[in-house]
Order: structure tokens, then sequence, then C-alpha cells
């Protein structure tokens, strides 16, 4: 049995010998490539935080000690030290989730993968141990640098300094990097200390100290380094970043040192007030392929060869990313007003070509989405277009920005949101379900959904031509569909994909949901009912040829990719309503529920999104026998065609 599996929880490390606590950390990092390899996930933030998750699990008595994860994808270790060490489904539905989860340990604590939240939790839970009188508990928050770009790490640290009776511990993952290399003020200065030559000397010069002049020699070492702000910390005035803030600093520390991470955080749990730990440590650590990977260190990985690093299974099959990246190249090339804006996620969101092509004309403002969107503001009142990418899930964080930032002085800003929807394996965090009922109540605002590759760069194009509103345009996560041409295209810019029969069902697919609105469509023809299915293109607002489509046909059924509550089909029915049109509305969608990792397949069949299920659910609306209830026609539209029938009634499509 390797060290690894005799590991069943956190006091399994008690017993352990530096030596062999030196020797788990091999097998810790040796068990991560071997398994994330299989599976895909994040590989490079784990390698980098193996030691210092050990020495975390050797001083602090988890979970009466809670350990609290900044965004969570770097506890893979902390998964492994806790008794989680069965990866094989690692992301996958029935497996272990890629972020703590409280319902696979009592170790998890903060779900959410939202960066620079970890502070302002220590800050609650410390004060919550404060008030109840458990002032032996410990609270111990582990925060990346790249989350330090993050306002609400500043304003939770400022809370968190005044008020210094309670036993807090921040850890700070510094190892230069968010996605990629962390940007701005705050990680140059980090950075500076990071290479510091009296950094590196006296690290080496106290490591040497320590370890030979036994436990007295290690009594004054840590009496010298807790003395006033930390032993090396003095020598770089690294803690003069946090003097005024009146919290403890420690460090910096070598993060893959287990004997120096361990003593100082022993000395951090002592001290009896909050306390900074600022550890060094490197992404990738220990796997090669990941050290020489420039653009993130493995941040995220799928499939690889573990030995080369290399991806497996590879797909020709064209990325939704990849077309905007191509689009917002070719914009900026017609109109140099036209600039980019993202938080930390420069590669992720497909900025990177904008940014090889127009290096002076893009903006990484780290992780503050806030920030982003209200200096976009500013940058269209100066007379420039932003372009401001970001994942959909993470544009929750600055909606006040985009109402009264943007859209109350109208600003010109187009916002194109990545893996929009249900994005599958990285879970209830993940999802970027909300986007659409959370934006479309911001007045004037248009917002874009595009069903294929032709339709993005056309659609993008349009966005970047308003100059007095909002425009979104937003898409999944993965491979652009087949190719989906209109039938027709309205005057209003609505397309028509397919019609079959009578004017029975009108099928509204938004965006990429359109391909399942023409497979419904097909299964309601062999059974004898009319369909036509309509993509908006522009899904807000409501476009006028679709309350007209409504007022002709019996029933309007809305497919979207987002919570249905308040989303684009609720629109729908109260735009109907107002218009006088009586058409029963069935608006599907993703309930308003937080989703567990699996699938986009498999979420779509949990939910009842597949062409069969909802083929089903409206012939019972046709027949009368589910509500809504669609209208009663004239004459019996329940007909079976024959070819030549078909083909005398219309039945086409785009594809």
């Amino acid at each position: 049995m390797s060290l690894l599996e005799s590991i069943r929880g956190p006091r399994d490390l008690d017993g352990l010998s530096h030596e062999e606590l030196r020797t788990l950390a091999e097998e810790v990092r040796g068990f991560l490539v071997e398994n994330v390899a299989r599976t895909g996930g994040h590989l490079g933030p784990n390698l980098g935080v193996v030691e210092l998750t050990i020495a975390l699990h050797r001083v602090f008595d988890s979970p009466n000690d809670p350990i609290i994860f900044d965004t969570g994808h770097q506890s893979y270790v902390h998964k492994l030290l806790t008794g989680r060490q069965d990866f094989s489904k690692l992301r996958s539905r029935g497996g272990l989730a890629g972020y703590p989860q409280r319902a696979e340990s009592e170790h998890d604590v903060v779900e959410s993968s939202h960066a620079s939240s970890s502070l302002s939790w220590a800050d609650g839970i410390s004060r919550a141990f404060t008030r109840t009188g458990r002032k032996d508990n410990h609270v111990v928050a582990v925060v990346g640098d790249g989350a330090l770009t993050g306002g609400m790490t500043w304003e939770a640290l400022n809370n968190i300094s005044d008020d210094n009776d309670r036993n807090l511990v921040i850890v700070v993952n510094d190892n230069g990097r968010s996605y990629a290399p962390t940007i701005g003020g705050m990680a140059r200065y980090l950075n500076r200390v990071r290479t510091a030559d009296t950094y590196e000397n006296l690290r080496r010069g106290s490591d040497t100290v320590f370890r030979s002049l036994g436990p007295i020699g290690r009594a004054v070492y840590r009496g010298v380094r807790g003395g006033t702000r930390g032993f090396l910390s003095r020598f770089t005035n690294n803690a003069a970043l946090y003097s005024n803030l009146d919290i403890k600093y420690l460090g910096p520390i070598d993060g893959h040192d287990l004997e120096a991470l361990e003593e100082t955080l022993r000395l951090a749990k002592e001290y009896g007030a909050p306390v900074l730990v600022h550890t060094i440590t490197e992404k990738g650590r220990g796997y090669e392929p990941a050290r020489r990977d420039e653009a993130d260190q493995f941040h995220a990985v799928g499939k690889i060869d573990p030995t080369t690093g290399e991806p497996l299974g590879g797909s020709d099959a064209v990325a939704w990313t990849d077309v905007f990246s191509q689009a917002l190249v070719a914009a900026g090339e017609r109109d140099p007003k036209v600039i980019a804006m993202t938080a930390a996620m420069l590669r992720p969101t497909g900025l990177q070509a904008f940014a090889q092509r127009f290096p002076d004309r893009v903006y990484d403002v780290g992780i503050a989405e806030q920030h982003a969107v209200a200096s976009s503001a500013g940058l269209a009142y100066g007379g420039l277009h932003p372009v401001v990418a970001l994942y959909a899930t993470f544009m929750n964080r600055a909606f006040d920005q985009v109402l009264m930032d943007v859209a109350l002085h109208r600003a010109g800003v187009t916002f194109v949101l990545d893996r929009s929807g249900v994005t599958g394996p990285d879970g209830p965090s993940h999802h970027g379900v909300w986007d659409l009922a959370m934006l479309q109540l911001v007045p004037g605002i248009r917002i874009a959904a595009p069903r294929d590759e032709e339709r993005l760069r056309e659609l993008f194009d349009e966005a970047v031509t308003v100059e007095d509103a909002p425009t979104v345009v937003r898409f999944p996560k993965g491979a652009v569909p087949e190719a989906l041409s209109a039938l027709e295209r309205l005057a209003d810019g609505t397309d028509v994909l397919y019609r079959s029969g009578a004017e029975d069902v009108l099928l509204v697919g938004i965006g990429p949901m359109a391909h399942l609105a023409i497979d419904v469509a097909r299964r309601l023809r062999a059974q004898g009912i009319g369909a036509t299915v309509v993509d908006p293109r522009w899904a807000v607002p409501i476009q006028p040829a679709i309350v007209e489509l409504a007022r002709a046909h019996r029933l309007v059924i809305t497919i979207e990719d987002g919570i249905r509550v308040g989303g684009v089909g609720t629109r729908v029915r109260q735009v109907l309503r107002e218009a006088g049109v009586s058409t029963a509305v069935d608006e599907l969608g993703v309930p308003d529920e937080f989703i567990d990792h699996a699938t986009r397949e498999q979420i779509f069949e949990e939910v009842g999104l597949t062409a069969s299920k909802i083929a089903q659910d409206v012939v019972a609306q046709v027949l009368g026998t589910r509500v809504p209830i669609a209208r009663q026609s004239d004459e019996d539209s329940l007909w079976t065609p024959s070819p030549v029938e078909a083909r005398r009634n219309g039945d086409t499509a785009s594809s």
C-alpha cells in the first residue's frame, strides 16, 4: 500500500515524518497527473499546492478548523487528504465534483467557484465562532494572488483588520497566475517580491539555519520571524503592503518546503489574531509538460497523454470561442474604435488573437468584472466601442454596473458571454443559465443568441455598430453545430427555419436551441401536427414578427438554455398579452435550481429539454390534455400527409 492509499483523513498525516511527507507529496503529484489525464480537469493549480495543502491539514484540525479555498479549483489535493481518492469519474455524473462540494465531505465549506469571496466567508465564520464561544477554533482562507485583484478581497481585509480578536489565517498562494499571468499593480508588486534576490538569498539562508540548529534553533527562528512583520518580509519590504491594515504578515515562504510551511502555519495559528501567510508556489510543479506551458501551466486540461501532456481525442470541430476570436479581429481591422476588455480571462474568452494583432487595444483588468463593466462605460464615453468578453456566469457579478453605468448612460458597449447556458462538468456555479433572465431586465438592452457560426459573425458585427445602448452576444461552450440556413428572413431580422403543414405550433428556438426546435417540429409532423420554427436572432427585445406569427398559430413553444423563470419565454408571453394575442405560450428552459456537474446532454435529458419529451408534451397540448392547451382551430389539423400532400402543403426546412 502506498502512503497516499493509507490516508483516509487529515489526522492520518500526524504520524508521518517529514521524509514520509515528501514521499507523500510525490505520490500525490503522480496520482494527479495519472488521473486528471484520463478525465480532464484543473491540473496545474493542484500540482502547485501539494505541500501547502499537506501542511494545512497537518497544522489545522479540519473540519473543526474550516479551510476555505478561494475559487476551489485547487482543492483536488484537499479531496485526496480527506478520504476521496476515487477520481475515475471526476467532473462526471456520479463522480467527484471539480470544486468543493458539501455533499461529498464535511471538510468542504464553500462550493462557489467565483473568485475573491473566500476572505468574506472567513470573516463571517470567524466572527460567528467568536460570538458563539468557539474561541479555540480557527478559520483558514486560501486565496491566490490572482484573486487579490478582485475588490472583494480588499473589502474583506478592511473589515478583518478592524476586529483583531479572532483566530483567522489568510494564506496567499502566490504563483503569479490566475488563469494566466496575474496582471495589475498588485501583481507587479508581488512579482517584485517573488523574484527579488533578497528573498531568494534569505530563503536559502534561513532554510539552512532552520534545518541545522535543531529544536532550539527553530524556536529562535520562530521568535525572530514573528517578532515584527516576518523575518524575510523585513528585507523585501512586502509587509508594507499590509502595514496600514493592522494585520500580521508572515513571509514570503517557499510553498514547496514542507517544514518551513508547517512551522510558519503553526506560528500563525498560535498568534491569536488575524495573520496573513504569504507562500510562493509554482503552478504545474513537478510535471514538466505543465511547466513548459507558457499559456497557463495546464490550468485546465482535457484528456491528455500523461507522459507528454499532449491532448487526446482531439476534434476538428470549430469552437464557438474561436469563431468569436476571428470575428473580433475582423471588427478591429474595420473599425479602430473597437477595443477589447476581459477580467483575467484573455485566452479562455478568445481575446489572445486580438491582443497579438492590436496589443494597445486590449485591457485585462484582473478578476474585477464590476470594474471592467464600469470602465467600459467610460471608454464608450470617450469615443471607443468596448467589447467586454466574460464567461456568462461571471456577468452575474457586474449586473449593477450593466444597469447603472452602461445602460442608464446609453453607452455603446458589447458584452460577449462565452459558456452561456448549461456548461456541464464544472457544476452549479459555472453554468451560465442566468444571463437571459437577468440581463433582459435592463432597459434598452439588446441580446443576441446565434445558432451557428455564420450567425455569430453577423450578429457580432451588428452588435458593435450599436452606439446608444448595451448589446449582448451569448453562445455556449464547445463546438459550433452545423450551419442552419433560413428559409426566409423576415423584415425585422427573424429567420424562418422550418414550415410544415398547418399553422398549429410556433416553435421559437433561442440560439443553438433552434436545432432542437427543428427536431421537435419534424416529430410533430409525423403526428400530423403542423409547425413553424423561427430563430429571432435578437432574442431581446421580442421581434414584431414573433407577435404576428403567434397570432396565426394555435400554440407557441419557446425553447432556451437559460432558466425559464423570467426568461425569454416569459417575455414573449408578456409581449403577446400586451398586443392582445391570446395564443397559449409554453416556456421551456432550465429550472431555477442549482444543477450538479454532468454532460450538457445528460442535463438536458434530466430537465426535459429533448426532442422526444417536448414533442410528446406538445401533442398532448394540441389534443387538449395538457396545459397550456392549444387554441381550437376551425379545421381539424390532425392529418397524416402523403408525400404528395406534404409537398403541396409546403413541408419545408432549411436542412
